[in-house]
């Protein structure tokens, strides 16, 4: 269940660190009444960007897919990616 915070809370760093990494989800944070922020972990944020781009090469696909453009095998499609060295959107150091 998402929480919701009031920006007085943010004050406490190490507990919202710790909500944030052992929920696995963003934290609301809220000014005034209204919501006014989204804090999560950098896990949570990989995870979700990386959500974010599988669906958007599959909406991009699709159209071609529809068209008949030409189809490749996975295995030897990956094979070729990996050949081209590309590093990942987000490396933990």
């Amino acid at each position: 269940m998402p929480q919701i915070r009031p920006i007085t809370d943010l004050r406490d760093t190490n507990e919202i660190s710790e909500i944030c990494h052992s929920n696995s989800e963003p934290i609301f944070i809220t000014k005034n009444g209204y919501g006014d922020l989204v804090i999560m972990s950098i896990e949570t944020y990989e995870k979700l960007v990386e959500g974010t781009r599988a669906e958007e090469i599959v909406t991009e696909a699709e159209p071609e897919y529809k068209a008949g453009t030409e189809l490749f095998d996975a295995k030897e499609a990956l094979s070729s990616l990996r050949k081209l060295d590309i590093p990942p959107l987000l490396r933990n150091k």
